[in-house]
């Protein structure tokens, strides 16, 4: 179990091991969300985005004909040329 006090200024310091739990460094935003239960549970707000944003990319590597890290470099390298060609 682990105890923060909350300051008069409503700040707390998060415990050494819950922050590296949650991969939590200086400058971190931490991210409070109340479950179905009615408790209210921390997560590292960026990892809490990297998932979302890997999740809504699920599946669109198949959707559209990316097999191979050659694939990705090939559509990387057909951007910077697009990007190029509009300058």
């Amino acid at each position: 179990m682990n105890l923060a006090r909350v300051s008069q200024n409503g700040q707390i310091t998060v415990p050494i091991e819950i922050r590296r739990q949650l991969g939590l460094k200086a400058g971190d935003k931490i991210l409070f969300q109340q479950n179905g239960n009615g408790e209210i549970v921390l997560s590292n707000a960026s990892s809490n985005a990297l998932v979302k944003a890997q999740n809504s990319f699920s599946g669109l590597a198949e959707k559209i004909g990316v097999k191979s890290e050659d694939d990705v470099q090939a559509l990387v390298d057909s951007v910077r040329h697009a990007g190029k060609s509009e300058k």
